[in-house]
C-alpha cells in the first residue's frame, strides 16, 4: 500500500508537470510567436542600421518584443468566446492551456515591461512605441470589427520609424517617406493577413474593412498600399535610385500584377497571399536598406 501510495504520488507530480510544461508551451503560442518575433527582427535590425548602439538595441528588443506578445495575449483572451464556438482547438486558450486568466495576467505583465522598457528609450521615443501599441490593443478590443479595421495597423507601423529614430542621439524625427512607407506596410498587412479567413471572420461575425469588400475586392486591394509603399522606400530618400531600388520595383510591380491577375480566379487559391506577402518581404528589405537614412 505504502508503494502504491508513492507511485500515486508520483504520477500526481509527473502530471502536474507535464501540465505545466503544456500551459506554458501553450502561453508562448498564445502570444502569436511568428509576427511577434518578425516584428521584433524587424524593428531592432532598423534601429541597428540607423545607429543604435548594443544597449539601444537590447532596450529596442525588450520593447518591441514585449508590446508584441502583450497584443498576441490580449487578442487570444478577447477572441477566446468566439474561438470556443467556432470549435478553434487550434487555439491554446480553447485547448485549456493556458487558461484565459493566466494569458490575461501575461498580456498584463507583459505590457507594464513595454511601457518601462519603451520609456527607458527616452520620453519620445517611448511614447510613439506606446501609442502604436495602444493602437494595437484597440484593434484587439474592437476596432477589428469595424471599417476602420486598417487604421491601428497604419498608425502602429507608421510610428515605428519614429521610435527608432526618437531614441537616438539629438531625437531626430524620423522623415516623412518613412513612416508613410511604414504606414502603407502595416494597411498591406493587414489585407494580407486576413485574407485566408475572410470567410471564417465573417461566418464569426468579425466585420473588418476586407471581410466588407469581400474576399475578390481584398485581393484587388491587398497589393495597393503595398506597392505604394515600395515607390515610397525607392524615391523617398535622398539621392540617386541604384540598381537595386530600381530591380526591387520592378519585383513589386509585377507581384501586384500577378494579385491583380489572380484576383477573380479560385477563392480558394493561396497565390493572392503568397504574392502579397512576397510584396510585403521585399518593402521590409528596402526599409532595412535605408536605414541607415532614417536620422
Amino acid at each position: 500500500m505504502a508503494v502504491d501510495a508513492r507511485s500515486g504520488a508520483g504520477g500526481g507530480s509527473g502530471a502536474g508537470t507535464g501540465a505545466g510544461r503544456g500551459s506554458l508551451r501553450g502561453l508562448v503560442r498564445a502570444c502569436h510567436p511568428e509576427p511577434t518575433v518578425a516584428v521584433t527582427v524587424l524593428v531592432t535590425a532598423l534601429a541597428a542600421a540607423s545607429g543604435r548602439g548594443v544597449g539601444g538595441c537590447a532596450l529596442v528588443v525588450a520593447a518591441v518584443l514585449s508590446g508584441q506578445a502583450s497584443v498576441g495575449w490580449c487578442n487570444d483572451v478577447v477572441d477566446v468566446a468566439r474561438d470556443r464556438a467556432a470549435g478553434r482547438t487550434d487555439k491554446p486558450l480553447v485547448a485549456g492551456a493556458p487558461r484565459p486568466r493566466d494569458a490575461a495576467v501575461a498580456a498584463r505583465v507583459a505590457l507594464a515591461v513595454c511601457v518601462a522598457a519603451s520609456l527607458a528609450c527616452g520620453p519620445a521615443a517611448g511614447a510613439a512605441h506606446l501609442a502604436g501599441v495602444a493602437a494595437a490593443w484597440a484593434y484587439n478590443l474592437g476596432v477589428k470589427r469595424t471599417a476602420w479595421s486598417w487604421l491601428p495597423y497604419a498608425v502602429g507601423f507608421g510610428l515605428l520609424p519614429a521610435f527608432v529614430t526618437l531614441g537616438l542621439p539629438g531625437h531626430p524625427g524620423p522623415p516623412g517617406w518613412a513612416v508613410a512607407a511604414a504606414a502603407l506596410l502595416g494597411v498591406g498587412a493587414h489585407v494580407t493577413n486576413v485574407l485566408p479567413d475572410i470567410d471564417a471572420d465573417l461566418a464569426a461575425g468579425v466585420r473588418g474593412l476586407p471581410q466588407r469588400l469581400g474576399c475578390r475586392r481584398s485581393r484587388l486591394l491587398a497589393p495597393v498600399p503595398l506597392l505604394a509603399a515600395a515607390v515610397a522606400l525607392v524615391l523617398g530618400p535622398p539621392g540617386p535610385v541604384g540598381r537595386t531600388g530600381w530591380a526591387a520595383l520592378a519585383v513589386t510591380g509585377m507581384l501586384a500584377l500577378a494579385t491583380v491577375r489572380s484576383a477573380g480566379g479560385d477563392a480558394r487559391s493561396r497565390l493572392p497571399f503568397l504574392t502579397t506577402l512576397a510584396m510585403a518581404a521585399t518593402s521590409v528589405a528596402l526599409l532595412l536598406l535605408n536605414g541607415g537614412a532614417l536620422a
